[in-house]
């Protein structure tokens, strides 16, 4: 009985394609913009998570932070310096290695090439603490710190950009119109959520300083390794302390620098991006409850129109749970058919904005979980539940005398 309720479903539904197509078009809508939204957000979690995790478990960054309590508008960035960091690696045994990272736009000059990208300057252990290695050449040593030597380590899209050829080693290329050596390749990572990981230039931070001045060194970044995953707390305890006693803060003064390990990053980027789920999907939940009505309004649309059919079936021997459950069916299918094209018109369209926008931004593959498609199935299966059992009940309740007798 259940499945010949289905077969009747389904063709009472495909007797009226058009109607059923404009009655559960809200449903598909809103079906297709949750899993759109759900694909692009999933895909961006998945490409920041691989990101962090690439860079390693025992990585921390310290920068200049004003703090809630500050006003941004009223009081200078905190200082973060080169001494705060040695200070770190001498007062703080849990951190192994270090980083400044020097941030700035250039121009790039080789011949007739000309590319504008970003520089930083760090030292000779960026490759260990960030885990980012050389693919050619070789990257900066303690002798290109110490004598401030003019090399350079390029990125794999600059290295392209300023047509440097296979064998870019050994050749000359203008920073800022001064003359830099490149020394190595890095090894390509790919775009990120942070911009293209390929499309940068490196030089040694002694070279920065002389070049750009101490002044600029005032607000850096620092990147921090640790000696072990499971010294993280201990690190982040001995790094505060050291700095917050070089920045002479007392007791109960709240820190003017910000402390953070990869886990925390990305804990921070997902809670945004769940955020944004979640705001999303709160809204297309009106369209999907529109759309539900919508069901409901047409089922009882096709109640009346079948009522001659209802009084045959009964007076033949139908039981009321019988009507009922061939009418809710039907409701259940309408939606269910909705919620199939809205899922596969959500992933269409994810790769769809993906197209559009790549000239602008550099978006991840799109990734559809599964439990955003048992989700989405199963809340369509329950508004057609929702909104069908009114019209079912309608047509079980009806009287098979009056029903045959209705015109």
């Amino acid at each position: 009985m259940f499945f010949e309720n289905v077969r009747i479903a389904l063709r009472a539904i495909s007797a009226n394609k058009m109607r059923s197509i404009l009655t559960v078009l809200g449903v598909m809508i809103g079906v297709a913009a949750v899993i759109a939204v759900v694909s692009l957000v999933q895909g961006l979690q998945h490409k920041i998570s691989a990101d962090l995790e690439n860079v390693g478990s025992t990585f921390i960054r310290v920068i200049p932070d004003l703090g809630v309590q500050r006003n941004p508008f009223l009081q200078k960035l905190p200082e973060l310096t080169y001494d705060d960091a040695l200070a770190i690696r001498k007062g703080a045994p849990a951190i192994r290695q270090f980083t400044p990272i020097f941030l700035n736009s250039v121009e790039l000059k080789r011949g007739d090439a000309r590319h504008s990208t970003t520089l930083l300057g760090v030292n000779q252990f960026y490759q260990d603490v960030v885990n980012n290695w050389v693919d050619r050449g070789r990257f900066f040593t303690s002798l290109d710190e110490e004598a401030k030597k003019r090399v350079a380590v390029v990125g794999a899209q600059v290295a392209r950009k300023l047509a440097l050829g296979s064998e870019p080693i050994g050749k000359e290329i203008q920073i800022s119109d001064q003359p830099f050596t490149v020394v190595g390749v890095m090894e390509m990572r790919g775009s990120s959520i942070t911009g293209d990981s390929d499309d940068l230039i490196y030089i040694p931070f002694a070279t920065a300083a002389v070049i750009y001045g101490q002044d600029q060194m005032k607000h850096l970044p620092l990147a921090l390794q640790v000696r072990n995953r499971d010294e993280m707390d201990l690190a982040k305890d001995q790094v505060r302390e050291v700095l917050r006693a070089r920045h002479h803060l007392k007791k109960g003064k709240p820190d003017d620098f910000q402390i953070t390990t990869q886990e925390e990053l990305l804990k921070t980027v997902s809670g945004v991006l769940l955020g944004v789920s979640g705001s999303m999907a709160g809204i297309v939940g009106i369209a999907l409850i529109v759309g539900g009505i919508g069901i409901m309004n047409i089922m009882l649309v096709s109640v009346t129109e079948r009522t001659r059919e209802i009084g045959i079936r009964k007076s033949m021997g139908a039981r009321r749970q019988d009507v009922l459950l061939q009418f809710l069916i039907e409701a259940i299918a309408l939606s269910g058919f909705g919620g199939i094209v809205g899922i596969l018109g959500g992933v269409g369209l994810a790769n769809l904005i993906r197209v559009i926008l790549k000239k602008w931004v550099d978006l991840p593959a799109v990734h559809t979980p599964f439990w955003a498609v048992a989700i989405a199935f199963g809340f369509c299966a329950f508004l057609g539940i929702l909104f069908g059992i009114y019209p079912a009940a309608k047509a079980s309740k009806l009287d098979p005398i009056e029903a045959l007798r209705y015109e």
